[in-house]
């Protein structure tokens, strides 16, 4: 006979789409979950045949896992916070909970990912696991071929030395950049080191999916063939219990 499944709780709950981990921990916590019509204890872990209650209310069943690619617009912040003028869950009015993959700031456009799969969201965000994102960037003044050396080797911010990445110069004052780190504004900072100043920032590609000719302030759906590679790139992850609105990677 196979062993069933087993989900920390907190988890179980989140992926019914009821609420964040944080938030079923407060309800375990308070004594408001039951499994099997026993009080829940932090760190349960339960399958999909135990019998969970919620304020004495049955979970809905999962739902389908979702994969959005939007075009973030100028202005647009990267945050589930609702009461945020501008947030991105208004922006994309998706008709289900989802939650962004990694930020962009407000100023900056281009590619973000939008999901619902909590585990793929911890496994795209690890700086470590040296997914790349690229960049369009144009400064305020000409570039130099010392400014693309300098860059491409590597700048000190954040108390770190940023790791060597691709740079190609594309016009006098627009370059291409490639990381796979994502530090608190990674480009902008490091601009800013080599005596720059970023005037427009977008974002392009992630992995292997790119921008295209997705419109600002437009999202579709990943296909079946970009999931499955997406799967399969991430499927050899650090995973970490990092929560959706804990984000501090994958940043310009």
């Amino acid at each position: 006979m196979t062993e069933p499944n087993l989900t920390r709780l907190n988890k179980f709950i989140s992926d019914t789409g009821f609420c964040s981990r944080r938030e079923a921990d407060t309800y375990i916590a308070n004594g408001e979950v039951t499994v099997n019509g026993q009080p829940a204890q932090m760190g349960l872990k339960v399958s999909e045949q135990d019998k969970v209650l919620v304020k004495g209310q049955p979970l809905r069943s999962k739902p389908k896992r979702v994969y959005l690619a939007y075009h973030k617009p100028v202005g647009i912040t990267c945050t589930t916070e609702r009461h945020i003028q501008g947030n991105i869950i208004d922006a994309v009015k998706y008709p289900e909970r989802i939650f962004p993959i990694g930020r962009l700031d407000k100023p900056s456009e281009g590619l973000i990912f939008l999901t619902n799969d909590g585990d793929i969201v911890n496994k795209v965000l690890r700086a470590g696991n040296a997914h790349e994102k690229e960049y369009v960037v144009t400064v305020n003044k000409p570039i130099s071929e010392q400014f693309i050396r300098k860059m491409s080797q590597g700048v000190p911010i954040l108390n770190t030395v940023t790791l060597p990445c691709v740079v190609t110069q594309v016009s006098r004052n627009t370059f291409k950049i490639i990381l796979t780190q994502g530090l608190n504004r990674q480009i902008r900072r490091m601009a800013e080191y080599c005596g720059y100043e970023v005037v427009k920032l977008k974002r392009t590609r992630i992995m292997h999916i790119r921008l295209a000719e997705l419109k600002p302030g437009k999202w579709r759906l990943l296909d079946n063939i970009e999931i499955k590679m997406l799967e399969q790139l991430v499927q050899d992850s650090s995973k970490t219990t990092m929560t959706a609105t804990s984000q501090d990677d994958f940043e310009e």
